[in-house]
């Protein structure tokens, strides 16, 4: 049984991909998990391989969702990004780091998407 945080961050991701649907987005994974980390939603834009983290919040309380991306989660989603990348024989696309950030403070939730949020990162 999922708590009320995580019934949020599930609501929320399906949130994004139907915004991400709406943007033209094939969505081709979600909730891709390994050993090594996690990846909200793994998606096509065109022709690059797109890997998605997705940040919500419901208050200012904790601050904007964008800045919730730190180092080490950008290094944990790059890790991962890499070990599909090898699993599914694509190490030569194209490929980027988007970020969906979504605020529940107003209604309609106000969704934002920073594409090329950051670089991979595995240092």
């Amino acid at each position: 049984m999922l708590n009320k945080q995580q019934r949020f961050g599930q609501t929320s991701e399906a949130v994004a991909a139907q915004f991400l649907k709406k943007q033209r987005y094939h969505i081709l994974e979600t909730n891709y998990r390994t050993p090594l980390g996690e990846i909200d939603i793994i998606a096509k834009d065109g022709g690059t391989l797109v890997f998605i983290e997705v940040k919500a919040r419901s208050s200012d309380h904790f601050g904007n969702p964008k800045g919730a991306v730190t180092l080490q989660k950008q290094r944990k989603i790059s890790m991962t990004a890499l070990q599909y990348l090898k699993a599914t024989n694509q190490s030569n696309a194209k490929a980027r780091f988007d970020v969906i950030s979504i605020s529940y403070r107003n209604e309609p939730p106000a969704i934002e998407i920073i594409k090329n949020a950051f670089e991979l990162a595995y240092k």
